[in-house]
């Protein structure tokens, strides 16, 4: 549904998903890719990547609570439906983590061979990570485009009803 919101609201409402997109674009993919061509000899850059990751994943989450007592409400359920995706990322992200954690059981402990375990990982936990983060930046640019047109997806109005805004199209 589109909304009558200000210019300056909308530019707001942008903003949870220009950082997230930052995130997946340009940390997870650009700076990742470039910094694995220097780790052999430098590994301080790609050891950026979770930190930076976690310092703007943090950040949405915190923003997000903390926009339900001070933003409007378009801008609010923007940074709701960004901190959701958050959320999935950081799950994705979690379960990665825990395959690769099991990786390195199996190589260390019950002799698993170098090559498996890479297969393990590789289809297991970087496949799904990969596919989860082309998706979210389709669901995000999607959602920055919304945002830039005044709209919010139905399942966000449901989840965060307001009755005195003014609905310009359905």
């Amino acid at each position: 549904m589109k909304f009558e919101v200000s210019d300056q609201e909308s530019k707001k409402a942008n903003v949870p998903h220009e950082i997230f997109l930052t995130n997946l674009v340009g940390n997870h993919i650009l700076w990742f890719i470039a910094s694995l061509g220097l780790v052999r000899s430098y590994w301080q850059p790609l050891a950026l990547v979770p930190v930076v990751s976690i310092l703007l994943l943090g950040y949405t989450l915190w923003r997000a609570r903390r926009s339900k007592a001070i933003d409007s409400w378009f801008v609010m359920c923007h940074w709701q439906l960004c901190a959701g995706r958050s959320r999935v990322f950081i799950l994705t992200l979690s379960v990665f983590g825990f395959i690769a954690f099991l990786g390195w059981v199996g190589f260390t402990y019950f002799g698993m061979k170098e090559v498996a375990v890479m297969a393990m990982i590789g289809g297991a936990g970087v496949l799904p990570v990969m596919v989860t983060v082309l998706v979210l930046i389709l669901m995000e640019s999607d959602a920055l485009h919304q945002a830039t047109q005044h709209k919010l997806p139905n399942k966000m109005i449901e989840r965060y009803p307001n009755p005195d805004i003014r609905v310009i199209e359905e």
